[in-house]
């Protein structure tokens, strides 16, 4: 099969003759459909998590085969979630499905398991779940960072008369911002690009450049969402005094950074990963949340090459690899 791979040596590169993965028992053989470059898949370009294998965790195809003698999934439209566990009956993650932090996980196409960036994929049908007929690929492909943003409210309650900030514009925190507005929160986004704050003003969703927005401490809830030193720097002189500082994207930096707000506003600090599908699903079902103009370009797996640097482009929100 064709599959886009990344290792050491030869970096990334598409092979036509990668071996077809076969289902072991309880898993599904998927043929993928449609599949989402994030941005972690541009960190593992680079090193991240020293994985080698398959690119690829967000996607969504059809189920070809299943090895166990349900077969009800066969010909079903699925997603999955990204981590699976030992389902040990002894491990206290798998016993309530929060297989992301199971000590023993394989994470599609990050760590241990070969990712949804070729024609073919094997997992779990127990991570697997069947997409609403009314929900086209293109906006099923967006699940797994949907459920991502939903993780936020899963995690923390957020009263209604609370004031929410997303700080950032790029896919992530667009997606968090229109999720929390689905989910009726007053919520703005702050970011630094016009044409992107309009994906979300179109949506409902408040917006504010970044050069206008007031720096005072003035809102309940803050999402910091650009994976910068700055961006984290701002969100602290966001947030009110005891009020919650969301992380929702990883900050790797050798600069010092100030936390001394933290203490002195008593602020708590949440970290949020990844998110369960059922919630994101229903969103979608129910048309809350339009993907439609997240999409920048949607290439053959053939050109994943340019599919990747296309990835790089400021203006670029999502890039899409049909199978």
């Amino acid at each position: 099969m064709k599959a886009l791979i990344f290792n050491n040596e030869e970096g990334l590169i598409l092979k036509n003759d990668y071996l077809k993965p076969i289902p072991q028992k309880d898993e599904a053989l998927i043929k993928v459909s449609l599949a989402g470059i994030c941005n972690t898949d541009a960190e593992i370009v680079k090193g991240y998590m020293g994985y080698n294998g398959i690119l690829g965790h967000e996607f969504v195809g059809i189920v070809e085969d299943v090895n166990s003698d349900d077969k009800s999934l066969v010909g079903k439209r699925v997603v999955a979630e990204i981590s699976y566990g030992c389902n040990d009956p002894e491990c206290p993650w798998c016993a309530i499905k929060n297989y992301r932090h199971c000590p023993n996980r394989h994470t599609i196409g990050i760590w241990k398991k070969d990712g949804c960036f070729a024609e073919y994929i094997t997992l779990p049908t127990n991570i697997l779940f069947e997409v609403p007929e009314n929900v086209s690929d293109e906006q099923a492909v967006f699940v797994e960072p949907l459920a991502a943003a939903c993780e936020i409210t899963e995690q923390l309650h957020i009263d209604p008369s609370q004031k929410v900030a997303v700080l950032g514009d790029g896919k992530l925190g667009l997606t968090i911002a229109l999720t929390l507005n689905a989910q009726n929160l007053d919520v703005t986004l702050i970011g630094k690009h016009e044409n992107k704050l309009d994906i979300a003003k179109n949506q409902g969703v408040k917006v504010k450049l970044l050069e206008n927005a007031e720096i005072s401490n003035n809102y309940d809830v803050v999402v910091e969402a650009t994976g910068s030193v700055s961006g984290f720097e701002t969100s602290l002189n966001l947030v009110k005094p005891r009020g919650v500082l969301v992380l929702k994207s990883t900050i790797a930096t050798g600069k010092e950074l100030n936390l001394a707000p933290i203490v002195i506003n008593e602020i708590t600090v949440l970290g949020s990963r990844c998110g369960q599908f059922g919630p994101a699903l229903r969103l979608l079902k129910n048309q809350r949340i339009d993907f439609s103009s997240f999409i920048s370009n949607i290439y053959s797996i053939d050109d994943a090459e340019k599919a990747f640097n296309a990835n790089k482009d400021k203006d670029t929100i999502k890039v899409l690899l049909k199978f």
